[in-house]
């Protein structure tokens, strides 16, 4: 039996054989020290890949933008405003300026290259409504989250415009997933189509476009910051100068004391 190492009755143990002639104890150590020099940095002998440069950290791009406002100020609740409606106001502009901001590198945005919906080393999945998995191309992902997402903001009992007309219940955990999502596709178009944005001259728009999103998300704790870990890289550097710290925290916890952050979901 391969692996039995039991000597059979009667068997004599083998002796190990003696070194071959000519096998130094030089070249025993030349050849082990060969071997150690290959493997020093990953166990298959390669070197660990360089980490691949991020062109939108870049400081000639960073301090791009179309507008010089202070957009701390600009998200916070106006008083007298009712919060639902401000979020309401709020989440259907996002929805439509970050629909428009990829429509415009959607057609390199295609199956071939983009695979999968991916963030730097992140994958992302859909969940259907019967909470399944799917795997899917980073197009079919945008396009699941804009269907989707239309849906919700133009359903008159979810976001009611008719005076009198009441918001749900669930009204604050849907517009969580919904700012969640329209993060998800933010940091795509940062991660995989920011040289097409350079070439269309577009990334002062989507650096005063991400800026606006992310203060607003933090003052109202719509997204959970572990969600937005990804990019904290790009949000130091633009929000560093709007006034928001680089915790991920905001100052939203008075105006909707006890929500839940969404669970986050890749």
């Amino acid at each position: 039996m391969v692996g039995d190492h039991c000597s059979l009755p009667g068997e004599r143990p083998v002796l190990a054989q003696s070194p071959k002639p000519g096998l130094s104890c030089k070249m025993v150590l030349q050849a082990v020290g060969k071997v150690l020099r290959k493997s020093k940095g990953k166990p298959n002998g390669k070197k660990p890949a360089p980490e691949e440069k991020k062109l939108y950290l870049e400081p000639e791009y960073t301090k791009s933008r179309i507008t010089d406002f202070e957009f701390k100020e600009l998200v916070m609740l106006p008083r007298e405003i009712d919060l639902n409606e401000w979020l309401a106001s709020n989440t259907t502009t996002f929805f439509h300026h970050i629909n428009l901001q990829y429509s415009t590198i959607s057609e390199f945005c295609t199956g071939e290259s983009c695979q999968t919906m991916a963030v730097c080393n992140t994958q992302y999945y859909w969940y259907d409504e019967r909470g399944k998995k799917i795997k899917c191309t980073a197009p079919q992902y945008v396009d699941f989250v804009m269907s989707s997402v239309q849906k919700l903001v133009t359903d008159e009992d979810v976001f009611p415009t008719k005076y009198g007309k009441e918001f749900p219940n669930s009204f604050e955990s849907l517009v969580k997933k919904i700012c969640k999502y329209l993060f998800h596709v933010l940091a795509h178009i940062y991660s995989s189509h920011f040289k097409e944005t350079l070439a269309l001259e577009l990334h002062g728009h989507l650096n005063t476009l991400y800026t606006h999103f992310i203060l607003f998300i933090r003052e109202f704790n719509l997204v959970d910051p572990k969600e937005t870990t990804i990019m904290d890289d790009l949000t130091e550097v633009l929000c560093s100068s709007s006034g928001s710290s680089s915790n991920g925290s905001g100052n939203g916890s008075n105006n909707s004391a006890g929500a839940q952050n969404h669970v986050k979901e890749r």
